[in-house]
C-alpha cells in the first residue's frame, strides 16, 4: 500500500506525523488481521490409489470444501512426502460460503518406501488486503509407494484394446495362442495371416480370423536375486527396482493368460517363498511380497536358493532368474546353480543392460580416455559373449535389456514359450 505524497512532505517537517501515520497503518493491519478469515469450517479431501507408483506421475485429487459463512480467497498448498517430486500442488483458490472445488496434481516418488504427506496449507487473504492468514489444515496421511503398478492398469486396458503393441508386446491380445480352436472373429491389425479363415472372410465380404483358446495352468516361478550382484545402478536406479517393475508386468501378463505364478527370493539364504497358484489375487500377493526388497551386500546363494525350489516344486515351469554377473567366473556359479533346474524346468536368465556399454562402443576415440573406456567396454562385451556361450551349452535361455525395454521383451520371451508350446 503506497505512501499518500502529502503526507510524506508534512513527515519531512514532523517525524510525529510520520509516527502517527506509521501507527494507523499497523494498526488498520491488526484490525484487518482480526477481521480475516478464521478457516474454521474448511476441510480438505485427498484422493488417491491404495499405492503409488515410483519414478511415474501419480495422480491425486485434492477436494476442498468451504463449510463456514464466510467467502474465502487465497492459495492452497498440499504438503506431499519428503523425497516426492510434485508438480501442480499449489493452487489459487476462491470459495464462497458452502461452497467447494477439486484440483488435481501429481506426484512423483523416487524410491519405494512409506512416507506420510504432510498436511495442507491456507494462505487466505483478509478484508483490506493488508494482511493474510496462514492456516494448517491436519491432512497427514500415510502413503506406499510400490514398483510402477500404474503399468499393469495400462496393460489391461491395452490388451482389452488389441494395443498391446502401443508398449512393445508383439501380441495384440492375449488369446489365440494354443491348438484349440474357440472361435471366429474380425480381422485385427497384428493378427497372424496364417490365421486367417478364407471361407468365413468370403461368406462375410471381409477379412476373418480363427482364434484358439490359449493353453492355461501352465507356471512360471520368478527367483529374484538380491544380494550384493543388484546393488549397482543404471541410469542412476538400482538394477532390482528396474527388476521388481519388470516382474509385476510379467506376474499379471502370466495371470491373465491363466498361469500359475510363484516368487522365490534369494540372498545368502531363502528371503521369500510363494508357491505358484493362478488368480489376479496371486499378483497382489507377488507384489505385496516384493514390494519393499533391497538389495544387500551379500554373496547370493544360488545353490541353496535352487536346491530349496527343487525340493518344494515338482512341476515343468518356466524359471525367470533375475541375477547379475561381472565376468565368467560369476557365470560359471551360475551355470552350476541352475544346472539342476534345466534337467525339468525351462530357465531363463535376465539381466539388465547398461546402455552406456553401447555407447562406449560407438563414441570416436578422441582422447586418451575415450581409448581407455573403449577398450573397457571391449573386455566387458567379450566377457558377456563367453557368459552367453557357457548359458547355452547348458541350456539355459538369456534375455538383456536395457531398462526401457526390459519388461516389454520379457512378457515377448513368455508369449513366445506359449505360443511354442515349449512347457
Amino acid at each position: 500500500m503506497g505512501v499518500p505524497i502529502g503526507v510524506v512532505s508534512a513527515s519531512m517537517g514532523s517525524p510525529i506525523l510520520l509516527v502517527a501515520y506509521n501507527v494507523l497503518i499497523l494498526v488498520a493491519t491488526f484490525v484487518d488481521h482480526r477481521l480475516g478469515p478464521k478457516g474454521d469450517n474448511i476441510t480438505v479431501k485427498r484422493v488417491f490409489d491404495p499405492v503409488l507408483s515410483v519414478r511415474v506421475p501419480n495422480r491425486i485429487l485434492l477436494r476442498v470444501e468451504n463449510g463456514s459463512r464466510e467467502a474465502l480467497e487465497g492459495k492452497l498448498r498440499d504438503e506431499a512426502p519428503a523425497g516426492v517430486v510434485p508438480d501442480g500442488n499449489e493452487v489459487p483458490i476462491s470459495l464462497q460460503p458452502g461452497a467447494s472445488f477439486d484440483t488435481v496434481y501429481h506426484v512423483t516418488p523416487e524410491e519405494r518406501g512409506t512416507d506420510r504427506f504432510r498436511g495442507t496449507y491456507l494462505r487466505l487473504n483478509c478484508p483490506f488486503g493488508l494482511s493474510y492468514r496462514d492456516l494448517k489444515l491436519e491432512t497427514t496421511e500415510a502413503v506406499r509407494v510400490y514398483p510402477n503398478v500404474l503399468a499393469l492398469r495400462e496393460f489391461d486396458l491395452l490388451n482389452q484394446q488389441g494395443r498391446l503393441r502401443e508398449m512393445g508386446i508383439r501380441r495384440s491380445r492375449f488369446r489365440g495362442l494354443g491348438s484349440e480352436f474357440e472361435s471366429l472373429r474380425e480381422y485385427a491389425e497384428g493378427d497372424d495371416f496364417r490365421k486367417i479363415d478364407h471361407k468365413a472372410s468370403a461368406r462375410r465380404g471381409k477379412l476373418i480370423v480363427r482364434q484358439y483358446e490359449t493353453e492355461r495352468s501352465q507356471a512360471v516361478l520368478i527367483l529374484i536375486d538380491v544380494g550384493r550382484h543388484m546393488l549397482s545402478e543404471v541410469n542412476g536406479v538400482r538394477k532390482l527396482d528396474h527388476v521388481l517393475d519388470s516382474l509385476i508386468l510379467l506376474t499379471n501378463a502370466a495371470s491373465v493368460a491363466g498361469d500359475l505364478v510363484g516368487l522365490l527370493v534369494v540372498s545368502d539364504t531363502v528371503r521369500r517363498y510363494i508357491p505358484p497358484r493362478k488368480g489376479r489375487s496371486q499378483v497382489g500377493m507377488v507384489i505385496e511380497s516384493c514390494h519393499d526388497l533391497v538389495a544387500e551386500p551379500v554373496e547370493t546363494d544360488l545353490i541353496g536358493g535352487t536346491s530349496y525350489l527343487n525340493g518344494r516344486w515338482k512341476r515343468r515351469s518356466l524359471v525367470v532368474v533375475f541375477s547379475d554377473y561381472e565376468d565368467g567366473d560369476r557365470a560359471k556359479e551360475m551355470v552350476a546353480a541352475l544346472g539342476s533346474l534345466t534337467r525339468r524346468h525351462l530357465v531363463l536368465v535376465v539381466r539388465v543392460q547398461d546402455g552406456r556399454l553401447n555407447e562406449a562402443m560407438q563414441a570416436p576415440i578422441d582422447s586418451t580416455e575415450a581409448a581407455y573406456t573403449r577398450a573397457a567396454a571391449d573386455l566387458l562385451l567379450s566377457e558377456r559373449k563367453e557368459a552367453a556361450k557357457m548359458f547355452s551349452a547348458a541350456r539355459i535361455h538369456q534375455l538383456e535389456s536395457e531398462p526401457q525395454d526390459l519388461a516389454a521383451n520379457l512378457v515377448n520371451f513368455y508369449m513366445n514359450v506359449k505360443e511354442r508350446g515349449l512347457l
